[in-house]
């Protein structure tokens, strides 16, 4: 069974979630997801625990309990729905998709079309 726990308190480590689900049963993995650019925990993780039932025990008795000064909340992780990108759009929407390649929006150079600055071009 796969555990989604959040609320942690930023300090905690993988180690230390895997001792407050071991007083349930035996713990398959636990982890603490971090934040890529700061090295900091996210403040949440997921645990998994071979058996179900002494997955939902630790459930039942952990969510909304307080672990290291913060109350966390625990449920069963759900699946992660499929990510889908739509390639008929650019990501930016600074550029509009144009024969020839992808023309800017707007006129930065002010140009001949009167002003200056970001002035939205007319096409």
């Amino acid at each position: 069974m796969n555990i989604f726990v959040s609320g942690l308190n930023y300090s905690i480590s993988s180690e230390e979630l895997t001792e407050v689900f071991a007083a349930f049963g035996e713990v398959a993995s636990a982890k603490v997801i971090m934040d890529k650019a700061t090295g900091r925990s996210r403040g949440f993780g997921f645990v998994e625990m071979p058996q179900d039932d002494e997955g939902r025990s630790a459930i039942s008795q952990l969510d909304q309990s307080d672990v290291k000064g913060r109350k966390i909340s625990v449920k069963e992780a759900e699946e992660r729905a499929p990510r889908t990108f739509s390639n008929d759009r650019p990501r930016n929407n600074n550029f509009q998709r144009r024969e020839g390649g992808f023309k800017p929006r707007f006129n930065r150079d002010g140009g001949n079309r009167g002003g200056g600055g970001y002035q939205r071009d007319e096409y």
